[in-house]
């Protein structure tokens, strides 16, 4: 398979490393398409097979264009691509916020795949949901699937709309993380350790506890019973987070970025 990427930022590439990282595809048979010239440059140890500052007739002869330059630029870019793009090829946006209508209307082209992916796809590790028009088929579909997948994990979903719950529980949910280990750590050194005993403490708990969730035959109940002994430490935290509605207030966080992707997703 030849693939065209238009924006070649860290998820763009991250997608790029994982087909190749698989074997999936070879690097002379990648578009990179970067208007950065800075960026341009960073890129050339990639070695890609073509490397462009402008989308051109060359992208038609690629079978899959993944589409991941910033959603504010897509106006843009979506008037330069629609010229170029061909009627039997694939089109799978990783942009933010930009339903499938939008991307058909403006490049009068209906083969779409829409997807969401996370920041730990960069590692091999993220998790990506997907949802794609009528006319993509079911051959299409799987290759891209393959392909995704070499990212990390993927879900399909046939209503599009729940993208906008993905982006906000998986696609924003790594900084949920990252702030929940930065206030450990800073509860850490108010105790008095140092950061660096601090961080390493809380990352191997959380790295260590993601396992036991994962290989566990436990509810996340009875794993949070199994830590917080009646009367102990842990119940004394839990029931201050209980206190302090800490469940309510992640919960409502969560839901305030569905709405916020919602209303992106219209403007």
């Amino acid at each position: 398979m030849k693939i065209a990427i238009v924006g070649c930022g860290n998820m763009g590439m991250a997608f790029a490393r994982a087909f190749l990282k698989f074997d999936l595809v070879k690097k002379e048979d990648f578009l990179l398409v970067e208007k950065s010239t800075e960026r341009q440059e960073s890129l050339q140890s990639f070695q890609p097979g073509v490397l462009t500052g402008l989308i051109g007739p060359q992208i038609g002869e690629y079978d899959l264009v993944i589409l991941s330059v910033k959603p504010q630029d897509f106006a843009a870019v979506g008037t330069a691509l629609a010229r170029v793009v061909q009627p039997t090829q694939v089109i799978l946006s990783i942009m933010a916020g930009i339903p499938m209508k939008t991307i058909q209307s403006t490049l009068q082209h209906q083969r779409v795949i829409r997807a969401m992916p996370n920041t730990p796809a960069m590692l091999g590790m993220g998790i990506t949901a997907y949802a794609a028009s009528p006319e993509v088929d079911i051959q299409q579909l799987r290759k891209i699937e393959n392909l995704i997948n070499a990212t990390g994990r993927s879900v399909f979903l046939e209503d599009e709309a729940q993208l906008d719950a993905v982006t906000a529980l998986s696609g924003s949910g790594p900084a949920y993380f990252f702030y929940l280990v930065k206030a450990m750590v800073e509860a850490g050194k108010q105790m008095g350790f140092e950061e660096s005993v601090a961080t390493l403490l809380v990352k191997q708990t959380m790295l260590g506890s993601y396992h036991l969730i994962n290989n566990a035959d436990k509810s996340l109940d009875e794993l949070i019973k199994a830590v917080a002994s009646k009367g102990g430490t842990t119940e004394a935290a839990l029931q201050h987070f209980e206190e302090g509605t800490l469940g309510l207030t992640l919960a409502q966080g969560i839901h305030a970025a569905r709405k916020r992707a919602t209303e992106l997703s219209k403007s």
